[in-house]
């Protein structure tokens, strides 16, 4: 299964606790359709010593978040937008966004 989202992309949350906070895909789960965002959706996990090097205690980490609560971030428009797709002339497919037509890396 395709997304419209792709690690390293800039996002905002549209819905939920985390609504208007923006940050860069860390790893998206495509099965799923689940994304982390790097410093969004933190939780605390409890951890258990595993060595000396290892010590436990409480770690924050990102959760995912479903990819329809999430929208892509367009650089010259500065705004989250609808993406679509647009085939180049030797075939490439590329996302565009919906608002000023640019390309989306």
């Amino acid at each position: 299964m395709s997304l419209f989202v792709r690690k390293d992309d800039t996002v905002m949350v549209v819905t939920g606790r985390e609504r208007g906070k923006t940050g860069k895909v860390i790893k998206v789960l495509p099965k799923k359709s689940r994304v982390f965002i790097e410093r969004v959706n933190l939780v605390k996990r409890h951890t258990k010593p595993r060595s000396a090097q290892q010590p436990g205690g409480i770690v924050e980490k990102e959760a995912s978040i479903h990819v329809s609560n999430v929208m892509l971030m367009c650089d010259p428009c500065n705004a989250p937008v609808r993406v679509g797709y647009k085939f180049l002339e030797d075939g490439e497919k590329v996302r565009i966004c919906r608002r000023c037509g640019q390309g989306l890396g």
